[in-house]
């Protein structure tokens, strides 16, 4: 596994779970500093998990019109941030173009995706309520956290009123009961900081911790991949060729099978990047998009 940015251990590298609202200097606020630096990602973060995302000004990046690109260079990159709001796509999301007559047809359909859902939410944990709906295909949950008073006021009424329409909990990797070696979720709200209990979904309490156990992962931060290596009498990519941010030397690694997670911008940077005599505008792109 090859990180850009620096290693984040579960537990160990959240220094700030525990605080107190006024073990913060700015009171969770930020600075004039941190504003100027990073106008971009503060807008994203606060003091206490400003640590957990990029510096502007050493990440620039040209925009044609605005465009609000929050980054995260660390082992577990934005699993550590994000919202861990979860939904399927169904066939009203894989049909659409199809039926508008626009873009290109998904090449699948709900049903040939829907038994890797099963296979993924079982290990991530997606807490939520089966509603039976169509266009928003069930999960398979963990019990649903619950609605306070008002939330279920809010849905009683609307049974009474409009009993067409459906109100329930939000669909999230926030676990409310215990599932492998993470604890459930103790409603702190805390969970950008980096949660000590594993009870949201991150890579670093989650897959890498469980890819370590089989003994077969080495895992090398601090590597950007610049490109992906392509062999031009297998047809196939080879490996990826990788700048050492410490060494600041360059390393090829060889692979029989290469994941490119890189979210999507760095993905398709990195696929554009990789050309070869095959592909000369960039790996996978002889259509030009």
């Amino acid at each position: 596994m090859l990180e850009r940015g620096r290693n984040v251990q579960h537990i160990v590298d959240y220094p700030t779970a525990n605080n107190n609202p006024w073990d913060f200097e700015y009171g969770l606020e930020n600075s004039e500093k941190d504003e100027n630096e990073s106008p971009i990602q503060s807008l994203a973060y606060n003091e206490s998990n400003k640590h957990f995302f990029v510096n502007d000004k050493e990440h620039p990046y040209l925009q044609e019109s605005a465009f609000h690109w929050i980054r995260g260079y660390q082992v577990g990159g934005r699993s550590l941030t994000w919202g861990r709001q979860c939904y399927r796509l169904s066939d009203l999301d894989f049909e659409a173009n199809l039926k508008d007559g626009i873009a290109v047809d998904w090449p699948i359909r709900y049903k040939d995706i829907s038994p890797w859902y099963d296979y993924v939410e079982k290990f991530v944990g997606i807490s939520g309520q089966p509603e039976g709906l169509s266009h928003l295909p069930d999960s398979v949950f963990l019990p649903p956290m619950e609605m306070n008073d008002l939330e279920v006021h809010f849905k009683r009424q609307m049974k009474i009123k409009f009993p067409e329409r459906c109100v329930t909990i939000g669909r999230t990797a926030n676990l409310s009961t215990a599932l492998y070696k993470r604890n459930a979720c103790q409603y702190r709200n805390l969970c950008s900081r980096g949660c000590p209990f594993g009870a949201y979904f991150s890579s670093n309490s989650s897959t890498i911790p469980a890819a370590m156990e089989t003994g077969n992962l080495e895992l090398k931060p601090f590597s950007i991949v610049v490109e992906i290596m392509y062999d031009e009498k297998t047809k196939k990519a080879s490996g990826v060729r990788v700048l050492d941010t410490e060494s600041n030397k360059t390393i090829e690694y060889y692979s029989k099978i290469i994941f490119l997670n890189a979210s999507t911008i760095g993905s398709a940077y990195i696929l554009l990047n990789s050309k070869s005599n095959t592909f000369p505008n960039g790996l996978g792109n002889s259509s030009g998009q």
